[in-house]
């Protein structure tokens, strides 16, 4: 697998190594609002450039003012993240992980601004460069992916705790393998991961089994809401801030809930919303065809994959709906017109 050189992905490690031999300082970022590709992917890049080079100063940051989601907390190295608005520091070299854009960093944009370098490694669509040195795959399954391979190029090998937490990252973003990006890239690489020490039962249960009641209560709300459009080709769901206030769950703990709509038979594309501090509200699409939902979430602001993205916007849930319902519409429409 380490051998494996996709359009010059080789080449641009070499570029990031060169970049890490010359700093002294180096803060590794993933994107607000971490899940498990974000939080995994980093804490094994971390671990991977401080064992490699123990003499640099190397520090992960939290970009969001909150805590590690609880169900992410069992990952090594987990507890050592430092929420990047109490982070002073000004380093040679910013790393993002699991993203390449820089409004995505929240508070630790400040950082990046302050850094001396920076480098990507990510498979979301960019549009903009602004690193010296990185790669950008979307063909990817996730960003662990691509982590993976760096660390297996740079240093031949992979630590329990650094294939844990990559094992980790896959398996989220490929939702247990489950999503069209589970290719034959991400199959190979989980089987190094397990290779190198990595428990997928771990993963499973502390991600997928072991939720609170409350959040199961919250679960049943979200379902309960379910609505179909387009002759059932369109499902989307809801959950308000009276929702989790009742439940006691918090916003960062309900990234799957759009699993839950994704599950209704016949639909095609699934919507969550959910109402987030401030006025906003965040919304999760997800495909189940080769319709591109990306483009939706990129007209409300946001951005993601062809068959996974996301958005926030202001206001509540009636005004989020009035707006990206007809978005959604409108790609059945346009391929009504197209026939």
């Amino acid at each position: 697998m380490c051998g494996l050189d996709h359009d010059g992905q080789s080449a641009s490690f070499d570029e990031i190594t060169h970049l890490l031999e010359g700093a002294r300082g180096v803060a590794v970022c993933a994107h607000t609002s971490p899940d498990g590709d974000a939080l995994g992917s980093e804490l094994a890049l971390v671990e991977l450039i401080a064992s490699r080079w123990p003499e640099k100063e190397v520090v992960g940051l939290l970009a969001d003012d909150d805590v590690v989601p609880r169900i992410y907390q069992f990952l090594p190295g987990a507890d050592r993240l430092v929420r990047a608005r109490d982070y002073e520091g000004a380093p040679d070299l910013f790393f993002c992980v699991d993203l390449s854009q820089p409004s995505r960093l929240a508070d630790a944009e400040a950082v990046l601004e302050r850094s001396a370098h920076s480098a990507v490694i990510d498979h979301h669509p960019s549009n903009e460069r602004f690193w010296d040195a990185g790669i950008v795959r979307p063909e990817a399954a996730a960003a662990g992916v691509i982590v993976a391979e760096y660390a297996l190029h740079l240093a031949g090998s992979l630590t329990q705790t650094m294939a844990q937490n990559l094992l980790c990252a896959l398996m989220t973003d490929t939702g247990r393998f489950q999503y069209q990006n589970a290719n034959g890239e991400a199959f190979r690489v989980a089987s190094a991961l397990v290779d190198a020490g990595a428990s997928p039962s771990e993963v499973a249960l502390n991600v997928y089994q072991s939720d609170r009641l409350g959040y199961l209560h919250l679960s049943a709300t979200v379902m309960g809401r379910i609505t179909t459009f387009e002759q059932g080709k369109i499902a989307y769901s809801y959950a308000t801030s009276a929702d989790f206030a009742a439940t006691g769950v918090p916003v960062a703990e309900c990234d799957g809930l759009v699993d839950l709509v994704r599950r209704v038979d016949g639909s095609e594309i699934a919507l969550f919303l959910k109402e987030v501090p401030g006025g906003k509200v965040r919304g999760n699409l997800r495909a189940k065809s080769d319709r591109d939902i990306s483009v939706v979430a990129r007209e409300m602001g946001g951005g993601g994959h062809p068959a996974a993205a996301g958005f926030t916007v202001e206001g509540d849930i009636d005004q989020a709906l009035s707006v990206v319902l007809p978005k959604l519409r409108a790609l059945y429409a346009q391929e009504e017109a197209a026939r």
